[in-house]
């Protein structure tokens, strides 16, 4: 009798311990499963004046473009997040009549990147410049492009996203391009 109920409190330690360890590894898979794939963090770029809301950690990369004949060195700081890119471009024109002029450019060169469609677009005040909406395809698949293209003085920006429509939000796009502070 004495070994029956040694028995049975093993098994129900053993159980407990057994319990714990379950429920670890159930937490653990689910925060895993919550993990967001929009990681926002605020980022500050050191060349350019503006701060943004990425949804992972951005890159960097710099190269050198050609605008309607004017040739500089555009910017680039972005990351993706579900197979989308969101990104900002900025350089600098030689005086601010060609930054205005180059906003067009910029526009007609990210929708010819994508072959693409304007099916919405707004002219607003300098503060808030083009916006486009467009579709088009990248890599044989169809693609949503939604940007932002301002002038301040002689520098310029692009605040653009490109992507899959069927993976991006009202949510993940306003938060994007309304977390864009221009300084």
């Amino acid at each position: 009798m004495l070994v029956g109920r040694q028995q049975r409190r093993c098994y129900h330690r053993l159980m407990k311990k057994t319990s714990a360890v379950v429920y670890t590894l159930a937490l653990a898979l689910m925060l895993a499963a919550c993990s967001p794939a929009f990681d926002w963090r605020e980022y500050r770029s050191p060349d350019a004046p503006f701060t943004a809301l990425f949804p992972g950690k951005p890159a960097v990369l710099t190269r050198q473009i050609d605008l309607d004949g004017q040739k500089t060195a555009l910017t680039m700081t972005a990351s993706e997040a579900e197979g989308n890119t969101f990104a900002i471009g900025t350089a600098v024109m030689a005086n601010p009549g060609l930054a205005q002029a180059a906003l067009p450019a910029m526009q007609a060169a990210l929708l010819r990147n994508i072959n693409g469609q304007i099916t919405k677009e707004k002219s607003g005040s300098s503060d808030s410049g083009l916006r486009v909406e467009a579709t088009g395809s990248r890599n044989g698949q169809a693609v949503q492009l939604i940007g932002r293209f301002v002038a301040r003085d002689t520098r310029i920006f692009q605040i653009v996203i490109v992507g899959d429509a069927s993976k991006l939000s009202r949510d993940n796009i306003d938060t994007f391009m309304d977390g864009v502070k221009i300084e």
